[in-house]
């Protein structure tokens, strides 16, 4: 009789999962609930990501009553498991990034005979479907996001019940794992429910506001999905789906913040070195410092810029930070500390929670100029007037540093300039008119 391997990875949900729909038509004698812990992973270098993996799983495990885990190789353990049950194929959700790509590979050709079934993707429209007339993928987002819509997504599947489906669950296996995040990280809730719910308040109240308010870090009134998206607790469509019935200009703007998710996805698919190398690789000529205190101080939010400070102490608390406030502290980063942007990709990659791999370095090169339809490099985020415009009140700074919360009104955003500056907030780092032209002068460089 047949039976089916469900290998759960980034989508540990039940409602719209084609996968899952796949497995259980498939093993009409049983479906094992599969997670691997794979040896790829380092989790020292991932600890905010690792100890939400666990919640989720947890949350997961009760929910369905019981996940089989298994810790090693992919291809080594899911091979051992369809010998054990004699399952007659395995499902996934397909991959795209690049070692997911490779993993997957491995995988069906230790297989053999027996087929690893990919059904759709974490994504509204797969990576690599969306091609310009000539075949070639777009570089630039505007006209991927028209064709992206004119193309349009598929409805949501419908969910399944756990209770109705006949989980096989083997021997052996590994115990979940234990993984604290680091002191002071304050998680946000797990699972698909908490997905669904927040999801559902957010567009009562604040998706309609969206166009407006989304630059706005002080008013915290963004949706908070990322990290629903990063894990797959939640899928695209049956967000699409939902701002569908909306008019509002918020909800198309919402909608636009989706595509450029799918959009960096496709260029990732495309350019699968992009991931850890520059996309326009003349920028790998760029003179740039050596990371020193100066990078230990934007870490930390130490650099007596308040704005800056204060989404890198929103990171350090919650694993999560504005999208905003990570563009400006990325241009303060490549662009008054002179430092190579793979450094900062890599800091938020070990930090946040809803650390997306293509979102996140595309997004790094975007701010440093050398990726697809990148800001131009002489395009340098002020600190100073970015806190003005984004935080006007300064209710975003007093938040995340509390050494400034007796300075009132917008000069908290230069409190330096104070008679009796708070004595225990660092002055500026650097002058930044004078790095502003040292960034500019580099970047002249490349073309002689």
């Amino acid at each position: 009789m047949p039976v089916a391997l469900m290998w759960f990875r980034s989508d540990l949900r039940l409602r719209d999962h084609p996968a899952l729909r796949a497995a259980v038509a498939a093993g009409t004698d049983g479906v094992v609930p599969v997670f691997v812990l794979d040896d790829h992973l380092d989790v020292t270098r991932m600890p905010v990501r690792a100890a939400y993996l666990t919640r989720l799983l947890a949350e997961f495990d009760e929910r369905i009553g019981g996940l089989h885990l298994v810790r090693g190789r992919p291809e080594v353990e899911i091979l051992r498991l369809v010998q054990q049950t004699g399952a007659t194929s395995v499902h996934v959700t397909a991959a795209h990034t690049p070692y997911g790509l490779r993993r997957d590979q491995a995988v069906a050709e230790a297989l053999g005979t027996i087929p690893l079934v990919r059904t759709g993707s974490g994504y509204a429209v797969d990576p690599g479907t969306i091609r310009k007339a000539d075949g070639t993928a777009y570089r630039v987002f505007t006209p991927f996001f028209r064709s992206w819509q004119d193309r349009g997504t598929d409805r949501p599947v419908e969910p399944i019940d756990p209770a109705g489906i006949p989980w096989l669950r083997p021997g052996g296996g590994t115990d979940l794992p234990e993984a604290e995040p680091p002191d002071g990280v304050a998680l946000p809730p797990v699972g698909e429910r908490a997905a669904l719910e927040h999801w559902h308040r957010w567009l009562d109240d604040h998706v309609d506001a969206y166009a407006t308010e989304r630059d706005r870090p002080d008013l915290d009134t963004t949706s908070r999905m990322s990290v629903h998206l990063k894990w797959g607790t939640v899928h695209p469509r049956t967000l699409l789906a939902d701002l569908a019935e909306r008019a509002s200009d918020g909800a198309r703007a919402y909608e636009r913040q989706l595509a450029f998710r799918e959009f960096y996805a496709d260029v990732l698919h495309e350019r699968p070195d992009s991931a850890h190398g520059y996309y326009d690789r003349r920028y790998e000529r760029m003179r740039y410092d050596e990371p020193a205190g100066d990078f230990e101080a934007w870490q930390q939010g130490r650099t007596g810029f308040p704005f800056i400070d204060a989404g890198m102490r929103q990171l350090l608390a919650e694993g999560w930070m504005h999208n905003r406030a990570r563009m400006a502290v990325a241009s303060f980063l490549v662009k008054d500390l002179h430092l190579e942007w793979t450094h900062g990709a890599h800091w938020f990659l070990e930090r946040l929670v809803d650390a997306d791999l293509a979102n996140n370095q595309h997004g790094w090169q975007w701010v440093a100029g050398c990726g697809t339809d990148a800001a131009p490099y002489f395009r340098v985020f002020n600190p100073v007037a970015q806190g003005r415009r984004l935080d006007p009140d300064g209710t975003y700074v007093r938040r995340w540093v509390p050494e400034l919360r007796d300075v009132p009104g917008p000069a908290v955003h230069e409190p330096w300039t104070l008679d009796a500056p708070p004595a225990d907030y660092p002055p500026p780092l650097v002058d930044h008119a004078l790095e502003r032209a040292e960034a500019l002068r580099r970047h002249a460089d490349l073309g002689r």
